[in-house]
Order: structure tokens, then C-alpha cells, then sequence
């Protein structure tokens, strides 16, 4: 059985090579990106995309970003809701013309 000192070491030694191997792993990896890219010219756009591109038409919609104005207005609270999305508790099955916001 081994020591708890003995142990403490070999641990040290298997970090060291799982470091090691890590590096050498990730620089093959590097390296046949790299190649991919030389070889069929690639951009980052072409790898990772545009965000600043929406949809599939590659246009930026005009909406895109915009807040939307609420629509209804809690009167107890003053907590409001655009209407989109989950309704809030306060306004959840009940009539929504009552908390319209005029």
C-alpha cells in the first residue's frame, strides 16, 4: 500500500502529464484548424458566423433590439406588461381590458 507522501506525488505527476498532454493535444488541434483555413479560405464569419446578421436573408431587421411599449398597467402596483411572452400573475387569467393602458 502506498503512503499518503507517495500518493501526493504520483497525483502531482499525473497533473503534470494530463497538463502536458492537454497542451500537445490543443496545439494538433490548432494546427488542423489552421490548415482547414489556409486550405479553403476561410473568414471567422464563415467559422463562427455574423451576429450582427439576423435571419437566413443576412438583413438586420429594423425591430431588431427596440423595447416595446406596455400595454397593460397593474393599478395596485404599477407593474406593467407588453403583452408579450408568459402574462405576469396579476394579469393571468383574468380580463385584460381592465388593465389596458389608455
Amino acid at each position: 500500500m502506498s503512503s499518503y507522501k507517495e500518493l501526493l506525488q504520483q497525483r502531482e505527476n499525473l497533473e503534470r502529464q494530463i497538463q502536458e498532454a492537454r497542451q500537445r493535444e490543443n496545439q494538433e488541434a490548432v494546427d488542423k484548424v489552421r490548415a482547414l483555413v489556409a486550405e479553403f479560405e476561410l473568414t471567422a464569419d464563415d467559422i463562427f458566423g455574423n451576429p450582427r446578421r439576423a435571419g437566413k436573408s443576412g438583413k438586420v431587421s429594423a425591430s431588431a433590439g427596440q423595447k416595446v411599449a406596455p400595454k397593460y398597467r397593474n393599478p395596485a402596483t404599477g407593474d406593467t406588461w407588453t403583452g408579450r411572452g408568459k402574462p405576469p400573475k396579476w394579469i393571468a387569467d383574468q380580463n385584460r381590458e381592465q388593465y389596458l393602458i389608455a
